[in-house]
């Protein structure tokens, strides 16, 4: 574990980055639940909840990409970026629509990996700080 807190780094760069790329429910909210979820929602109260979603999920992103370069904040921001996509996959697994047959998929797996990336580095690093 102390490898993966090694490259703690990195590991926050890529993974906020690809947590970014969510800003494009904020954007385009409809085509990005069709390309997410093989569905949509219609209607203005389906877009701005969409298009919150999108920016929220974009902030942890950011987070994940400034707490890359700033280690005093890695442990927190690793807690709620982990904490935060740990909750959608339970959401997603345990909603009873066969989410499993969609893209959907893609994302739950890339987001289960990050939370145990997020998970080891956090236990790899014993001072207080996350190594960088």
């Amino acid at each position: 574990m102390n490898w993966i807190a090694s490259k703690a780094k990195w590991i926050l760069l890529v993974g906020g980055l690809l947590t970014l790329t969510m800003i494009y429910a904020a954007l385009a909210p409809e085509a990005a639940l069709r390309s997410t979820f093989g569905e949509s929602l219609a209607g203005p109260v389906a877009a701005i909840v969409v298009r919150s979603w999108g920016a929220l999920v974009a902030l942890v992103g950011a987070m994940l990409v400034y707490a890359a370069f700033r280690p005093a904040v890695r442990p927190l921001v690793l807690v709620v970026a982990g904490v935060s996509k740990l909750v959608y996959v339970v959401l997603v697994l345990t909603s009873g629509f066969p989410f499993l047959a969609h893209p959907v998929r893609v994302s739950m797996v890339v987001d289960s990996l990050l939370v145990l990336l997020f998970a080891a580095c956090l236990a790899g690093g014993r001072s207080g700080r996350v190594a960088g």
